[in-house]
């Protein structure tokens, strides 16, 4: 199989890497919430007024500084379970692979429970304005865990790229393409960061105001309400590239393999590191690819069964080819005293000579674009002209008998090559379920009958006058006549040729 993707990161780089994007995200929601919640308090709000007190201060500096550790090590002892399996190149178990894939999930719990058991604390630290505290309160911590949850999901995506990849190899089903959020729902997180949460704040900001809730009827909410519209253009453009990205990067992937696969590559694939529908695509893709390559293979060795003529014939479904009468050259070639050979030697030296019998003659038909149709025993049938039409199958076939006999002098074994044309059945035959291609006909009979004459003449390859008489003027002279004869099993005489160079 063939990657083309980024080197993998070492265990320190990739846990270093995903706790900075949790904790990145961590502090940018705490920035963005203090910056409302400071624009609040000295804009709308009595600064003697809980939470703001100065007794409230040390405890949050205090929280933030807690909350700050407990993300960044719970981060990384949420990630280095996993290391240990993909660092030594192991196979993970079934409960190794789970807890790989849920990282993310366990990040959003992190986050989500860091930020409410804060927002808990600063409640209880003030028991008798608890009721202020916690409308306060309640939402900056409701904001602020939102934007880091959907911000840290969105940054470490593609730090668990290699992790994810490596715990689930084979690819997401349709059953299990829920453990991460798809297309549809990070356009969602987007909608939350930057029109949602900001929409609800001005909302409950003016709601509050109006009704005289902590807020004074006469304050102003004007600077909390410009904070919160910048807030949501920064959440916005944050929002935006990440998404994109998330989306963007394996679709990339998955297009630039499929231009590998269209230039030939079909070794190609693409790792799936996404838990979601874009994991789908990805799977799909390398499923697809397989596809291609076992039918690549079968068609390779359906191709050696019956040509590689007869396998396009069926690809393209040309029904025209299936049953046809043609005008074809056939050759046919027969092995002397086989039966004889073969009863007095070792049946692995048997099959050795037919197999460099049987390599000549593909390496000499292969040149011409001759068809062989079978091979029986100790012999071979070779068409031109079917089921592939050829401009000149009988100059072709006697090429080719020329260059087959000059191969075969010398070996083991004799022959005999006998070479006819006209007009024949070229098609399949055989039962609905189980057929082959072949050709029947007069010029099949007069080859075979040919060869067995030629294993006694000097040239051992006879042709038929018909052949030369289709065939051109150049290859025409290269042979002569060496007379007629009524063949065993015919009744009209054939005009026989040989070689002239024989």
């Amino acid at each position: 199989m063939t990657t083309k993707t980024e080197p993998p990161a070492s265990a320190t780089e990739l846990a270093l890497r995903y706790a900075a994007g949790v904790t990145v995200a961590h502090l940018l929601a705490v920035t963005e919430v203090v910056l409302v919640m400071t624009a609040l308090r000295r804009e709308t709000l009595n600064e003697n007024q809980a939470p703001f007190t100065e007794a409230n201060n040390g405890l949050i500096i205090a929280l933030a500084v807690v909350a700050l550790i407990v993300v960044t090590v719970g981060s990384l002892l949420n990630v280095l379970p996993s290391l240990r399996w993909y660092v030594a190149g192991a196979t993970p178990t079934p409960e190794q692979r789970q807890t790989a894939l849920r990282i993310a999930h366990r990040g959003s719990m992190l986050l989500a429970g860091t930020w409410a058991a804060s927002g808990v604390a600063v409640v209880l630290a003030n028991p008798h304005d608890a009721f202020t505290v916690t409308v306060l309160v309640g939402p900056a911590v409701f904001f602020g865990a939102t934007a880091a949850v959907c911000t840290a999901l969105l940054l470490t995506v593609r730090t668990l790229h290699p992790l994810s990849a490596a715990a689930d190899p084979y690819g997401v089903r349709l059953d299990t393409a829920d453990n991460a959020p798809g297309v549809i729902a990070r356009l969602l997180m987007m909608w939350v960061l930057c029109c949602a949460l900001p929409s609800v704040g001005v909302a409950l900001l003016i709601l509050i105001r109006s009704h005289g809730w902590i807020i004074d009827r006469t304050s102003s909410v004007e600077i909390p309400v410009l904070v919160l519209c910048a807030v949501a253009v920064v959440w916005g453009l944050r929002g935006m590239v990440l998404v994109s990205r998330s989306i963007s990067d394996p679709v990339r992937e998955v297009v630039e393999a499929m231009a590998d696969v269209e230039r030939g590559d079909i070794r190609r694939r693409v790792d799936v590191y996404e838990r979601s529908e874009i994991g789908l695509l990805q799977s799909g893709f390398n499923r697809m690819v397989a596809g291609l390559r076992e039918r690549d293979r079968l068609r390779d060795l359906f191709g050696r069964h019956v040509g590689d003529d007869v396998v396009q014939v069926l690809v393209e479904q040309n029904e025209a080819l299936y049953r046809d009468v043609r005008e074809v050259s056939v050759l046919f070639v027969d092995l002397t005293g086989f039966t004889q050979f073969a009863a007095n030697r070792d049946p692995a030296e048997v099959a050795d000579v037919l197999d460099h019998f049987y390599r000549a003659i593909v390496a000499v038909v292969d040149q011409r674009r001759g068809f062989i149709n079978k091979f029986q025993g100790d012999a071979a049938l070779v068409v031109f002209g079917a089921p592939a039409p050829a401009a000149d199958p009988a100059t072709d076939a006697a090429a080719t008998a020329r260059d087959l006999a000059a191969r075969l002098h010398g070996r083991q074994l004799d022959f005999g090559i006998g070479v006819s044309a006209g007009r024949v059945f070229a098609g399949f035959v055989g039962a609905e379920f189980r057929f082959e291609y072949t050709v029947i006909g007069d010029p099949v009979n007069e080859a075979a009958r040919l060869a067995d004459r030629a294993k006694i003449s000097p040239a051992r390859v006879l042709c038929s006058a018909t052949v030369l008489d289709s065939g051109d003027a150049v290859e025409r002279r290269r042979w002569e006549h060496v007379g007629d004869e009524v063949l065993r099993g015919r009744s009209t005489p054939t005009a026989m040729y040989q070689p002239v160079d024989h």
